[in-house]
Formats: structure tokens, sequence, C-alpha cells
């Protein structure tokens, strides 16, 4: 009975402490790449803010089907129940949010700023995750750079590639 009842504390007590180093963590977490495109905002603007457009530099998008709100496409179907889906387009920047299962937890966006350099324009794409209080969100929080931050890479470098042709 005593072996129990200290595996019990100790399980509580370690419970507590990881849960209160986890506190310490931010819950809201933003990857950001970004990169010199030679070419003018519009340009890079109609890649970024058409989604059909996205099959051609976006990360995995080739394969993926898009995704229709009442006939009209509106962003791209990650899996049969979660996507990515453009919410707010301006002159300088697009923003995207995921919808589906875990809908509150993240979004990406792009936002294009000029450079003093003639015809070129700097891209930065980046996703904001929000996370709960939970040890095991803040800890896994660790990983998402490395996690997110090659295709975020691949995906501006593929962009750079389609619009300066």
């Amino acid at each position: 009975m005593r072996i129990i009842k200290l595996a019990i504390i100790s399980f509580v007590f370690f419970f507590l402490l990881i849960t209160g180093i986890s506190l310490f963590f931010p819950a809201h977490i933003r990857i950001s790449r970004a990169i010199d495109i030679n070419a003018n905002k519009d340009s890079v603007l109609g890649q970024i803010n058409d989604v059909t457009k996205w099959k051609n530099w976006y990360p995995g998008a080739d394969s993926l089907d898009f995704l229709y709100i009442n006939g009209i496409i509106k962003g791209i179907k990650t899996d049969s129940l979660q996507g990515v889906m453009i919410q707010e387009v301006n002159d300088s920047a697009v923003l995207a949010r995921h919808v589906g299962l875990n809908s509150g937890k993240s979004e990406t966006g792009w936002n294009i700023f000029t450079t003093s350099i003639p015809n070129t324009v700097t891209v930065q794409w980046f996703m904001d995750f929000h996370l709960k209080w939970y040890p095991w969100e803040k800890f896994s929080s660790m990983l998402l750079e490395n996690r997110y931050g090659p295709m975020l890479e691949q995906g501006l470098a593929k962009l750079k590639k389609v619009v300066e042709k």
C-alpha cells in the first residue's frame, strides 16, 4: 500500500512540475521565413492570393484537391476533414486559416514588402500557432521550427522560381 501511495504522489508531483515548467513556454509561436524576389509586387501577389496557382509553388499542393465553398475555390484540402482557406487579402498581405479539426490552432500568411532595389520585393511567409496550456502541446512546440521551417523555405524558393520566369 505504501508503494502505491508513493507512486501516486510521485506521479502527481511530476505532473505538476512538468506543467509548471511548461507554463513558461509561450502560448503563441510564430515561424517565419523570407526571400527576395526579382519581380513586381502584383505578380507575386497574383501567385499568392490565387489558390489555383498554389499548385505551382506551395509544398505538397500539387497533389491536393481544392476546397470548394458555395461552388467557389477558397483553399486546398490537406485531407478529407481539414484544409487551408484564404481569409483576407489586401495590397501587401494574404492571410489563410486552417479549417477543420484544428481550425483554431494555426494560421498562415504572406507579407510582401517593397525594397530599395527596383523591381524587387521581399516575401515573408509565416505560420502562427496558438497553443493551449497543456504540457504536451507546449513541449511539442519546440519541434515546430524543425517541422515547418524547411517547408516554408522550399515553398518560397519555388515561388521565386515561378515568379522570376
